[in-house]
């Protein structure tokens, strides 16, 4: 794909994502297929918008963006917990771009939140609350891309060191709970009241969310340097994980050990964004580029002519049984178009002018 194939298909992608149709009955209390609603699905779509507009310098996007959380902020947001979180992350760029005073005092209280009021595991781990449940005593990966990236981001705006290092205590926290110590892979969930990782699951999207989101957060922050190794290692050993699991599609499936469940594609689009995004910074070596192109050569035949990525998992909650991951439907998902896009933008890096 050359870079001008590359540009059209980051806009149907980007169209696929603000024309999402709710085309399975969802079991949630909002929609999270719809773009316009509060919650973590969006709210990963946004951030990736936000990401292309700083690429391109595309004015539509900044003022879709605005828009649509100007929209939101009238209708009334919803409570606080780890998922209706992610939105802000976007919103604490735009009050950078946009200077409203607004925005600010809302990410300061949410902030406010998620540092000092969120619920707490034992060792001071943020519990996965959510609209849907309290999870009392439950660690999830999700947790670090929802809400972590956030508070570390809100250190960094405010020049609160205490925020930076709440972030860096729950990055270190969630992988010692939920790091599969013969993979260097990482489980869906912790609870400190079974004292057990459920179903055990190396649930693809979960780790995609580590790999994606820490060479975010890597760019976001500065964070001692012993720690910042330490990170790196993590995700060079689980890169080197992936690679022997990656199908000979290209894809990998949604329980990334067993070839049985089925390939998923916001995950593939995740590691082959974190993957080439690593590449560039140097935190893993050049041989896995081969692996993230191919596994974005799989995710491009899964954009439709209008822009919808399949293949997609729904919602995923806790499972207790590795077949209950297995059974989650596939529809086109915000953070599926996002996933994709983050993976487009970043291979602009990668493709000659």
């Amino acid at each position: 794909m050359n870079r001008r194939e590359l540009l059209l298909t980051i806009d149907k992608v980007i169209s696929g994502m603000k024309n999402l149709k709710v085309t399975i009955e969802e079991d949630t209390p909002e929609s999270i297929i719809s773009i316009n609603k509060w919650d973590w699905s969006q709210g990963v779509g946004l951030f990736s918008l936000y990401r292309y507009y700083k690429e391109t310098n595309n004015r539509e996007i900044l003022s879709y963006l605005i828009d649509w959380f100007d929209a939101r902020i009238r209708e009334g947001l919803p409570s606080k917990n780890v998922n209706t979180m992610c939105p802000l992350l976007t919103l604490t760029y735009l009050y950078e771009e946009t200077h409203n005073p607004e925005y600010l005092e809302l990410c300061k209280e949410w902030a406010s939140y998620a540092a000092d009021e969120m619920p707490r595991t034992p060792e001071f781990g943020i519990t996965h609350v959510t609209l849907e449940g309290e999870h009392y005593g439950e660690l999830w990966d999700d947790t670090l891309y929802m809400t972590v990236l956030f508070i570390g981001r809100m250190g960094v705006l405010l020049n609160r060191d205490d925020y930076v290092q709440e972030s860096v205590r729950q990055f270190l926290v969630h992988m010692k709970y939920l790091t599969d110590t013969q993979t260097g892979l990482f489980y869906h969930g912790w609870s400190f009241v079974g004292k057990h990782n459920f179903a055990k699951a190396l649930w693809g999207r979960g780790n995609a969310w580590y790999s994606a989101g820490l060479v975010d957060y890597l760019d976001m922050v500065k964070i001692p340097l012993g720690v910042e190794i330490f990170l790196v290692t993590s995700l060079e050993r689980q890169v080197e994980q992936l690679a022997l699991l990656q199908s000979e599609s290209g894809m990998w499936h949604t329980l990334l050990d067993d070839p049985s469940s089925y390939e998923e594609t916001s995950a593939t689009a995740g590691f082959a964004y974190s993957m080439l995004k690593a590449i560039r910074k140097g935190y893993i070596v050049d041989e896995y580029a081969d692996a993230a192109f191919q596994a974005m050569k799989s995710v491009l035949a899964k954009i439709d002519e209008q822009g919808m990525v399949h293949g997609v998992s729904y919602g995923t909650r806790m499972g207790h049984t590795l077949d209950f991951y297995k059974r989650i439907p596939q529809c086109p998902m915000p953070y599926g178009q996002s996933m994709a896009l983050l993976m487009l933008v970043e291979s602009l890096h990668h493709i000659p002018e």
